[in-house]
């Protein structure tokens, strides 16, 4: 369990140090897929949609106004095209390509100085290309 702190504390040995900077995030996300706000909002909504006739709680009302101000892309397709952009880059983690796409960070340097592990992860000139590409993505959305 994480503390306030940061460390986690583990049955065995001392607390270990989350560090998102280094993609140091904890045992249960090492294999974990990151969504999108963006995906996260089409998730939401197709399940509002499917329960017209059940009301939804609170919480779920606060997430979907949430996923809804801050998602980046608006529906299904770019959402499709910029998981398949960033999903190419092999060298990239899942917390990465998740970050890159709920920022949608304008230049390179921007993005390497909100996501510090991207620093020796993709030179500027590839990183400033993926960007420019979801900037063309989210600017043609529907």
């Amino acid at each position: 369990m994480a503390s306030a702190t940061g460390h986690r504390h583990l049955r065995r040995g001392g607390p270990e140090q989350e560090d998102a900077s280094i993609l140091k995030l904890g045992e249960e996300f090492e294999n974990s897929q990151c969504l999108y706000i963006s995906e996260v909002r089409i998730l939401l909504e197709a399940q509002s949609e499917a329960k017209e006739t059940r009301s939804s709680t609170n919480v779920m009302t606060k997430t979907l106004e949430h996923v809804q101000s801050f998602g980046r892309f608006n529906n299904r397709e770019p959402v499709v095209e910029v998981r398949k952009l960033l999903g190419r880059n092999t060298e990239l983690s899942q917390f990465e390509i998740a970050q890159l796409a709920n920022l949608c960070c304008e230049d390179a340097e921007e993005a390497k100085a909100l996501i510090p592990s991207l620093a020796n992860k993709l030179e500027d000139e590839k990183l400033q290309e993926l960007l420019n590409q979801m900037i063309t993505i989210r600017k043609f959305q529907g």
